[in-house]
């Protein structure tokens, strides 16, 4: 058996193609295929089928995009009434790649449809080699259940939850366990850093998998859980209906000043996404900052709509890496790239305008305001004293709560939501903000002080 784990960490994203006897199956494909194809063609494989795990809600999969270029078959849970053509998947059904025997099992809760499938080696197996779990089992946590919120009742899927993991604790100890997301994936809450595991290893470690009746787990998976990027339930209905094919689509093309100011002027919005440095040492005043060097097509999903049009402000040889992955999540309504140079920003409009930043630690607060954008658990676990609290995702529908007319340092945890977050603030007018470079890991490494909890 050929087996391959495929990881993208900008969505902490992980796909799978195994093959066996010159024909392979991928699992949860991203929306860029290439990858698939090259690694199937480097093993003489050839790909028959592609298997969703469910609905994705984080990513826009790549199934219609590998079935029209290779005519693989594409199979999900019946349950998720998909919209394009598939082979409906019921608990129990088996697809064979050569002698390797992939069974689905039922396992909702994330989501209705939810699938996974067991891998038997050889055919004739009686127990699994592994097990892909999609987003029912995690190394160290499990599906989050309240991304369907609005639609469907937290507490029903919570029970579906419960009753999975408990189908899954079944198999053997030794079956390998190799989820569809990683430590980073707001699909989770604690997900660890590992990308594979066994159902032993989960049984003895997993917190979220410890004895405790139905109603405690309800409880606890449906507390604490952390922001619903805007871009969900619209990924999640994209991957239902079938995404448009991207094949052939072009980079987004350099506009002339006049073009992009046109644009800029009838609404579209600017994306910076550029490096941090770049960014707080020149930049188009106005332009919401998210750098490709971090999670960008998550946090751009976070703070714009689905619907927005799009100028990209990109390097020349990180322009299509940029369209790519705000494809991954259904962003393609990109009008076209803004030259780096400021002479095109001028000719479009735009006042460069810096940004400062500080070492955080390297002198006191003083008179200044602190606004902490992180998560509310980090927070918690800590903070400056007297920090304003606001995490990023909530930021630009609560500006209206600072203080315009204060001087504001910005805090993440090292550094990359902050200057996300001091973007927001300029955009919305605010005249005095410094980030914090290094956030709160620079500020603990400077030995200064900090609220612990009770």
């Amino acid at each position: 058996m050929h087996f391959r784990q495929f990881y993208v960490g900008c969505l902490a994203h992980a796909s799978y193609l195994i093959g066996d006897g010159g024909n392979a199956v991928v699992v949860d494909p991203s929306r860029d295929v290439q990858m698939y194809l090259d690694e199937a063609a480097l093993h003489g494989l050839t790909i028959r089928h592609v298997l969703e795990t469910h609905l994705h809600a984080d990513f826009v999969s790549g199934h219609r995009e590998l079935a029209a270029l290779t005519g693989a078959t594409i199979a999900i849970g019946a349950n998720a009434d998909a919209q394009y053509p598939h082979q409906a998947l019921r608990e129990g059904d088996e697809i064979r790649v050569g002698d390797v025997r992939i069974r689905a099992i039922e396992t909702p809760g994330h989501t209705p449809e939810s699938i996974s499938f067991l891998l038997y080696e050889h055919a004739a197996d009686a127990q699994p080699w592994g097990a892909l779990t999609g987003d029912t089992l995690f190394v160290g946590d499990v599906g989050r259940v309240d991304i369907l919120s609005s639609r469907l009742p937290v507490g029903d899927l919570a029970g579906l939850m419960y009753e999975s993991l408990h189908k899954l604790m079944q198999l053997p100890d030794a079956t390998r366990v190799y989820p569809a997301h990683g430590a980073g994936s707001l699909c989770g809450r604690a997900i660890s850093s590992e990308r594979s595991s066994t159902i032993g290893q989960e049984r003895a470690t997993n917190a979220a998998l410890k004895p405790r009746s139905r109603e405690d787990f309800i409880a606890e998976i449906t507390k604490d859980v952390p922001e619903t990027p805007v871009y969900y339930l619209y990924s999640r209905d994209l991957n239902r209906e079938g995404p448009p094919l991207r094949a052939g689509r072009e980079v987004p093309p350099v506009l002339s000043g006049e073009v992009a100011q046109a644009a800029l002027t009838d609404g579209a919005l600017l994306l910076d996404t550029r490096t941090p440095a770049a960014y707080q040492a020149l930049h188009p005043k106005g332009t919401l900052f998210v750098s490709l060097d971090g999670q960008y097509a998550s946090w751009v999903g976070t703070i714009v709509k689905p619907t927005d049009r799009v100028l990209l402000l990109a390097s020349e040889d990180r322009a299509e890496e940029a369209a790519m992955r705000l494809a991954r999540v259904g962003y393609e309504n990109i009008l076209g790239r803004l030259s780096p140079e400021p002479e095109a920003w001028k000719a479009a409009g735009l006042a460069p305008a810096a940004m400062p930043a500080e070492r955080a630690g390297s002198k006191p607060v003083g008179t200044r305001r602190v606004l902490d954008v992180r998560r509310r658990h980090e927070f918690e676990a800590g903070h400056i004293e007297h920090a304003l609290h606001i995490p990023l995702a909530q930021l630009g529908d609560r500006v209206n709560e600072l203080d315009r007319t204060a001087e504001w340092l910005v805090f993440c945890a090292a550094g990359y939501r902050a200057t996300i977050a001091a973007s927001i603030l300029e955009r919305a007018g605010f005249p005095k903000l410094t980030v914090a470079e290094g956030g709160m890991d620079a500020w603990h490494a400077a030995g200064m002080p900090v609220v612990q909890p009770a």
